[in-house]
């Protein structure tokens, strides 16, 4: 199994790294304040498969690294230990906790175009942000239920779909592979499938029905 890493060790953080942990797979996970303040994160995953790093070693770890820190703070992110690599991006833009974004008021952007940006030589794919945290490690059923939860992802790469696509079935999810980062804002904050479950067939019909809201 792979190793995920994790950069955001809040709700999206700490539940995926409880579902992929599950799933067989072992965690690094990072926050901004250190390691040494992780010690209860890792007590709670099990020292058996997590490890608290920095964020650098968080990035340099991961077989696939997943993005979950405010929207605000992807450019201190490092891009150095994440060339080529799978990027999970599981950001919403609130414009109350990562003040306003003119690329995104103005919809000339989307969260995940703004992170690739960033990470010219990463493949970012939009996965996890449209399900409410608690859910992630809940929700999970074996691949072949008939009303298994999908998850939606957008990126530029097919090969980095492919990759995000197993990672989410071996957590218990089906993957809808809804196009580039550009149409990413059809799960994104105050749309009409975020947060609600759905299967693969419903996840499609909603996401296509979907028209781009104004960010308040």
């Amino acid at each position: 199994m792979s190793t995920l890493g994790i950069i955001g060790a809040g709700n999206i953080g700490t539940n995926v790294a409880k579902a992929a942990i599950a799933a067989g797979h072992d965690v690094v996970i990072a926050n901004s304040r250190g390691p040494e303040t992780l010690g209860d994160v890792i007590a709670g995953l099990g020292e058996a498969h997590a490890r608290g790093a920095t964020i650098a070693d968080a990035a340099a770890a991961g077989d696939i690294v997943l993005v979950a820190i405010p929207l605000s703070a992807i450019e201190t992110l490092p891009q150095e230990p994440l060339v080529g690599k799978v990027v999970l991006d599981a950001n919403n833009y609130y414009p109350g906790r990562d003040g306003r974004i003119a690329a995104l008021d103005t919809n000339m952007s989307t969260t995940s175009g703004l992170l690739q940006k960033h990470l010219p030589e990463s493949h970012v794919i939009k996965a996890f942000n449209h399900i409410n945290a608690k859910d992630i490690p809940r929700d999970a059923t074996p691949a072949g239920t008939p009303t298994r939860r999908a998850l939606a992802i957008f990126g530029q790469d097919g090969q980095a779909k492919e990759v995000a696509t197993a990672f989410l079935d071996d957590l218990g999810y089906d993957a809808v592979d809804l196009g580039t980062l550009d149409e990413s804002w059809r799960l994104e904050r105050d749309t009409p499938g975020y947060g609600k479950p759905m299967t693969a067939a419903e996840l499609r019909e909603i996401a296509a029905d979907t028209e781009r809201v104004q960010q308040l």
